[in-house]
């Protein structure tokens, strides 16, 4: 399975990724690496980065772009959508998880569906 198949990013997202590579004058192997590890207040926790790709990472490539999907993540991260949010009190890229039992308010951990949390913690 491939990045591409498996996450998608929104156009809204797309934009935002570029202005924000081309503002730190990214290089053409570094773009926005997703990887899930246990924590938060849900039992997962996604960690977002700007980077470049580590071995065996996934790399979706798009116009002017790219996502970055970590090789230990991979499974975690199927069917997700990478979004971007705009409001006045909480910007920044989203991850959209169909699989995901439950989500907590801030929005970076999440509970897998038909899986036990990890280790809880709180959230700050």
């Amino acid at each position: 399975m491939s990045a591409g198949e498996m996450v998608s990013i929104s156009d809204r997202a797309a934009d935002e990724l570029r202005q924000l590579l081309e503002s730190r004058g990214a290089g053409p192997a570094t773009g926005l690496r997703l990887a899930v590890t246990k924590g938060g207040c849900a039992g997962w926790q996604y960690e977002m980065k700007i980077a470049d790709a580590e071995e065996g990472d996934e790399v979706l490539e798009f116009e002017g772009g790219r996502l970055l999907v970590a090789a230990d993540s991979i499974e975690r991260l199927d069917g997700c959508r990478v979004d971007y949010h705009d409001a006045l009190s909480d910007s920044g890229f989203r991850v959209e998880n169909p699989r995901a039992a439950r989500s907590c308010g801030c929005g970076t951990s999440f509970e897998e569906t038909g899986r036990g949390p990890g280790e809880i913690e709180e959230c700050s």
